[in-house]
């Protein structure tokens, strides 16, 4: 399964920017990868895991803004198209539980 946050956060004052950088570098930590700007995946085993780390960045979310999470399967994550752009190189698309960049 795939965990998907996607957040946009005000980032008008210096207290708003802090909470963004906070919420972002907690991200990275839970083992996320940006997909594009603002919406960042990560690689859960199943669905109870994915809830699990949904709890644990949930406390962490900057207020006055909107974050929102989503869970797909690996199929559905696997039949996304590029419209625009092309696949990022540094993770593959695949089934695969291990990323290595």
């Amino acid at each position: 399964m795939r965990l998907i946050v996607m957040f946009d956060v005000p980032m008008d004052t210096s207290d708003q920017l802090r909470a963004y950088r906070h919420f972002h570098k907690a991200l990275i930590r839970e083992g996320f990868l940006m997909m594009q700007y603002s919406t960042y995946v990560r690689v859960c085993v199943n669905k109870k895991a994915a809830e699990f780390v949904e709890k644990r960045i949930a406390p962490l979310a900057p207020k006055g803004g909107k974050v929102q999470t989503m869970t797909v399967t690996e199929k559905q994550y696997q039949a996304m198209h590029y419209i625009q752009g092309t696949p990022s190189t540094d993770v593959l698309n695949s089934a695969e539980r291990t990323i290595v960049i």
